[in-house]
C-alpha cells in the first residue's frame, strides 16, 4: 500500500496543450484520473465501460447524454452508469477527477 497527499488541481499542467489526462490509479477497468481541458475543447462521444463519476476541481464542463445535457461547476459531482454514451465540453478552462468503478 502507498500513501501520498496530492493537490488534485495542481496535478495536470496543460501548458500549450488543449487536453491532457493523468492516470493516478488503475486496476482492470477501474481508474482515477485527472483531466484538464481548455475552454471549448470537446471529448467526442464515447461509451464508458464502467460506472463513473466526474468531480470538477476547477472551471465548468458540460456533459451531453443523448438529448440531455448537464452543466457541472467547480465543486460539483455528476455520476452516471456504464454503457452510457456521452461527450464532454469544457465551458471554461477546466480540471476534473474522473472516477471509474
Amino acid at each position: 500500500m502507498f500513501y501520498n497527499v496530492l493537490k488534485a488541481k495542481d496535478i495536470v499542467d496543460l501548458g500549450d496543450e488543449k487536453f491532457k489526462r493523468e492516470i493516478l490509479m488503475e486496476q482492470n477497468d477501474n481508474s482515477l484520473s485527472v483531466i484538464a481541458m481548455k475552454k471549448n475543447e470537446i471529448i467526442d462521444t464515447h461509451t464508458s465501460i464502467c460506472d463513473a463519476a466526474v468531480y470538477v476541481l476547477d472551471g465548468e464542463i458540460e456533459l451531453h447524454f443523448d438529448a440531455e445535457k448537464f452543466k457541472v461547476d467547480k465543486g460539483e459531482i455528476l455520476m452516471f452508469k456504464k454503457d452510457t454514451e456521452h461527450k464532454v465540453l469544457a465551458l471554461k478552462d477546466s480540471k476534473f477527477l474522473l472516477i471509474k468503478i
